[in-house]
């Protein structure tokens, strides 16, 4: 497939409507192709998403010193992201041209999981921008729901039982990162954000209008996703593929931003429970050879190893292979 299709998902709403099976198919032949696909008719009001857009530019609008003090640390991985943090997969080259703001699951204080997960807790909130609280959550509770309509769909797709892939999303370690790219010179290298592969299990994304957001075809070239005002771009992580054998593919993307404008995203990355281990569902297709994933595990490494300073052991979990 060298195209992203755009696929209206209401019939999953109703495993008894006529178009289900219909759409379950057209899902699947995305996911096991290219990776991507745009989705519609989610229940999503776009207006909400603009609230979203909106709560995100402020946020970066706070001023420099302010930001800083309410930055990620290496023991609460919530906070603000400051420019240039990330760099590409080897570690040279040029910085990623972004800030972002990273939040987590919304778990109390207080909550019993985090006597199981020291990653588990409450998110830093900006104090300058008080509604994000609300409306943040609200927009993410909506894509939960999202969410769980396709991995119900994913299941049905891969004849796995009902809710095998589902229950792994009780508590979850589903994460978001709101990001800021501010505009690149014709002539600058470098990336938004460079290549890459996505480690969870499913993104879900709002498409800027500035655009900017690039897709490696299964032929290396690089497409843009086609998806219409109010709908979202989604795209299988490492987890998924690992837990379909191979099946489903997580494909590599990039974030260019040329427009000359500011351009502002809040991508959703669906990550399951943190005890659940991810393993093939099926047996794993010929050449497709990963080991278990533990999610918490999996997790805590990530987030140790986004420091510049920090290297992969061998007790870091390999999921797929990323591109440079």
């Amino acid at each position: 497939m060298e195209h992203i299709p755009t696929i209206d998902i209401s019939p999953l709403a109703d495993p008894s409507d006529p178009n289900f099976k219909t759409t379950v198919t057209r899902i699947m032949d995305a996911c096991t192709s290219i990776g991507f696909l745009s989705i519609t008719c989610t229940g999503v009001a776009s207006g909400h998403i603009d609230r979203v857009r909106d709560c995100a530019r402020a946020i970066f609008d706070i001023e420099e010193a302010s930001k800083w003090d309410q930055a990620i640390t290496r023991e609460n991985y919530r906070g603000y992201i400051p420019m240039g943090f990330f760099t590409p997969n080897d570690g040279l080259g040029t910085a990623d041209k972004y800030e972002g703001y990273k939040l987590h699951f919304e778990t109390a204080g207080d909550a019993p999981i985090r006597t199981e997960c020291a990653l588990y807790g409450p998110n830093i909130w900006p104090r300058e921008v008080p509604q994000a609280r609300d409306v943040i959550l609200s927009y993410w509770r909506q894509l939960d729901r999202v969410t769980d309509l396709l991995l119900g769909a994913l299941e049905a797709g891969l004849a796995v039982p009902p809710d095998t892939l589902r229950d792994a999303f009780r508590d979850p370690m589903t994460n978001m990162t709101l990001l800021h790219y501010p505009p690149q010179a014709p002539d600058e290298g470098g990336y938004g954000i460079h290549p890459h592969k996505d480690t969870d299990a499913l993104t879900i994304i709002a498409p800027d209008p500035v655009g900017g957001l690039e897709v490696q075809t299964r032929t290396g070239g690089w497409i843009t996703p086609d998806c219409p005002p109010g709908g979202f771009v989604v795209n299988i992580g490492d987890m998924l593929e690992l837990w379909s054998g191979g099946r489903l593919k997580s494909t590599p993307h990039r974030v260019v931003n040329r427009s000359g404008q500011e351009r502002y995203s809040f991508p959703y990355f669906a990550v399951p429970r943190h005890d659940v281990v991810v393993a093939p569902l099926l047996p794993a297709l010929p050449g497709f050879d990963r080991p278990p994933v533990h999610c918490g595990h999996w997790s805590a490494e990530i987030w140790r190893t986004n420091w510049p300073d920090e290297t992969a052991t061998r007790d870091t979990p390999e999921l797929g292979t990323l591109t440079d």
